[in-house]
């Protein structure tokens, strides 16, 4: 079906007003960069480089470092559902959602109780994932109303940040162990959300109606009458359905990192660095992503971007060594949060005003995805004493969704 018949140039001319600067456009960005570190890297995946050390200080076993990251991925999907029936202004729920996250981590590091840690994982995964979807549309509408889309990948470099901070923070202050480390990553997400908090008191850009497909992306994708609703349906379904693929494939890396290395690599400095190695390729990519032309197709790019990981995760089980580990940690983190910028790419296309909410569809099954990795990758690792059967079924899982992303594209164009 050729539901996409052509690219078109759509020019845009935005109303003269002193708000439209570079410096407008900076403090946007970065503080939207803030939130997401905050949010995902700290908030998520602070639980990963101080999983060994829960480990080691035999709070838990395997399996229930499994069923923690579970609960958090399951309370991500809650979130990520729950925002399409969201009705408060964006900033509010950015600022709530910081608060949260701060108050979160600290209680983690509160109590030695399993079942308070899990409520407490839980509620932070639904935080971490309204906070994301609602300031990654502030912030892409913000920029959009700048004319400054270019600053749009510094947003996604935010994860990147928390996990080099958190990863470099343990590895340097591991010592005091992992209730220090909960406590002292949420006073720190306390003094950001501080620093942030007067931009996100701005009502200029909740008050706006979000440009339209045309305005976000200067090289939208056209349909003809008879197609158009069909093959947005359709697109629509498929966005949401391939999104969720990388959930799963990348999360068994991005939970048990520290731990498949540290058993591959005993008594080695090498564990401690290829965490923060995953956060600066994706501080990279994020980068990188944003200076992709728009009018390349998002779904063949997103398909390169599943290749990339399903690499990544294949040189950790051919190559369990320094060297393997440093290249995959690279291939895995360069395209992690590009990928999320593709598809909100594409759901903007897609949806226009109303992108918010299949973005939050799609980051529903991508919670979907995660909640399984944990729940396969733990139990499966405990029982054959490898990560490797779980690894390789991710990297095919990523191998199916690019080849379905292509296959999306080539019938587009017929």
């Amino acid at each position: 079906m050729n539901d996409i018949a052509s690219r078109a140039d759509v020019s845009r001319v935005l109303p003269t007003h002193p708000a439209h600067s570079p410096h407008a456009a900076r403090r946007a960005a970065l503080a939207c960069m803030a939130v997401l570190a905050v949010a995902l890297g700290v908030g998520r995946f602070a639980f990963t480089p101080l999983l060994p050390l829960m480990l080691h200080g035999g709070a838990f076993d395997l399996r229930h470092g499994g069923w923690l990251a579970s609960l958090n991925y399951a309370g991500y999907f809650v979130g990520a559902v729950g925002c399409v029936a969201l009705r408060f202004a964006p900033a509010r729920i950015v600022r709530a959602g910081l608060a949260a996250t701060a108050l979160l981590i600290v209680a983690m590091g509160l109590t030695h109780s399993f079942w308070i840690w899990a409520v407490v994982r839980f509620v932070a995964g639904a935080v971490s994932a309204a906070t994301f979807v609602y300031a990654s549309q502030w912030g892409l509408r913000r920029l959009a109303q700048l004319d400054a889309n270019a600053w749009g990948g510094v947003i996604f470099t935010g994860p990147g940040v928390g996990i080099v901070a958190t990863g470099v923070m343990v590895s340097a202050a591991g010592g005091l162990g992992a209730q220090a480390g909960w406590i002292g990553f949420g006073l720190i997400c306390a003094l950001i959300t501080v620093l942030v908090w007067p931009v996100f008191g701005d009502g200029a850009s909740d008050s706006t109606v979000e440009p339209s497909v045309a305005a976000a992306a200067p090289h939208a994708r056209t349909a003809t009458p008879a197609t158009a609703a069909d093959g947005s349906r359709a697109d629509a379904f498929w966005l949401v359905l391939l999104y969720g693929v990388p959930g799963f494939g990348y999360i068994i890396t991005a939970t048990f990192l520290p731990v498949i290395a540290r058993h591959a690599l005993p008594g080695s400095v090498w564990p401690d660095l290829f965490w923060p190695m995953f956060g600066v390729a994706l501080i990279v990519g994020a980068l990188s992503a944003a200076r992709v032309p728009l009018h390349w197709d998002n779904r063949l790019i997103l398909a390169a971007c599943y290749v990339l990981q399903a690499l990544g995760i294949a040189l950790g089980i051919v190559w369990p060594n320094a060297v393997g580990f440093s290249l995959g940690s690279v291939l895995i983190g360069l395209p992690f949060t590009a990928i999320t910028l593709f598809a909100m790419r594409e759901a903007r296309l897609l949806r226009g005003e109303h992108a918010a909410a299949l973005m939050g569809y799609a980051t529903g099954a991508y919670g979907i995805g995660q909640i399984a990795g944990p729940l396969v990758a733990a139990p499966l690792a405990a029982s054959t004493g490898s990560f490797s059967p779980s690894l390789g079924l991710a990297a095919l899982a990523l191998l199916a969704g690019a080849a379905g992303l292509v296959w999306r594209a080539v019938r587009a164009r017929g």
